[in-house]
């Protein structure tokens, strides 16, 4: 239990500072936002890169490992939706906002720095997997749900402006480029690759950092129900869905060999939201409640992800 709590100590150490650092005066709210800025403009992309880039393609090439974590989030997805706009009565905007809440884990900023510390002989691969998920279907889903809910679902030009969005994503250019690199077997010379290894490197603390600094910012006002819906169905709802189809593929013979990735696959359906949610949300008028939910689940993962760890890596 020790060991669990020591890496699960670690992230929230990380992300407390950021709160702290904040909330003490040493960051601004512009100090936050150019962390973020650094993460996502440079740190993310590295790794990402650094992820896909330097696989063979035979390790990404897990159709089991990729349908079980796109089929979790799915099944969340459209719980969170479906409960929204039947059992809350919510418009077509705040459902896709709380299905996206349930079904879009932090991969990148929370996830990696887990699994390097749990599982580093699967972090790379399993990140890798996971950006293909998140890119290729789950961001393009949530997009296409806005432009629907905005009543531009008949637009003919809806998939290109969707394309369009995905193609200006720094994150996104450097899953593409990994890929090149990945297929052709491109080895940078060691002036390239060196850079890309350090801001790598720093992704993971510098990213926690950021996240618990945006945290601090957060006003909270009066919980609503909502929130401990969305926060459930995240961090409870979708890692049971990906544990669930894996279980099924089992019984048909066709489960995960290696059981460092299927913990890999259920931790990754583990974490809180990914840190684009409140961007988005705020974009769409539902900044306030996605930003709150963001944080209860930051704090309440640290119970249910040392739960998990418990379970899944019992050694």
């Amino acid at each position: 239990m020790l060991e669990i709590l020591s890496i699960t100590g670690v992230i929230f150490i990380l992300i407390g500072l950021g709160f702290a650092s904040v909330k003490l005066g040493l960051f601004s709210a512009a100090d936050v936002g150019t962390l973020g800025k650094y993460v996502v403009y440079f740190a993310l992309p590295a790794l990402i890169y650094r992820a896909i880039g330097s696989r063979q393609i035979e390790e990404i090439a897990n159709p089991v490992y990729l349908v079980s974590y796109l089929a979790g989030a799915v099944i969340a997805f459209w719980f969170g939706y479906v409960w929204s706009r039947r059992m809350a009565g919510n418009g077509p905007m705040t459902s896709t906002f709380w299905a996206m809440g349930m079904a879009c884990p932090n991969s990148g900023f929370v996830g990696y720095p887990v699994l390097l510390m749990a599982l580093p002989g699967v972090a790379s691969t399993a990140l890798a997997l996971n950006i293909v998920a998140e890119n290729v279907v789950l961001i393009p889903m949530v997009l296409i749900m806005i432009e629907y809910a905005r009543g531009k679902s008949t637009d003919r030009n809806l998939a290109l402006q969707i394309l369009g969005r995905l193609m200006r994503n720094p994150i996104v250019i450097a899953f593409l480029v990994g890929m090149v690199g990945m297929v052709l077997e491109i080895e940078l010379p060691p002036v390239l690759a060196r850079p890309i290894e350090l801001i790598a490197g720093s992704s993971a603390a510098v990213s926690l950092v950021s996240i618990g600094g945006s945290l601090a910012l957060v006003q909270v006002g009066r919980l609503d129900p909502a929130l401990m819906m969305i926060t459930f169905g995240k961090l409870i709802l979708h890692p049971l869905a990906v544990a669930g189809v894996l279980f099924l593929f089992g019984l048909f013979g066709f489960g995960l060999a290696d059981p460092e990735l299927r913990a890999a696959v259920i931790l990754s359906a583990a974490m809180p939201v990914m840190a684009i949610y409140p961007i988005l949300a705020q974009q769409n008028g539902e900044g306030q409640t996605a930003s709150v939910a963001l944080l209860m689940m930051t704090v309440m993962a640290m119970a249910t992800l040392s739960a998990a760890l418990w379970v899944l890596t019992p050694t």
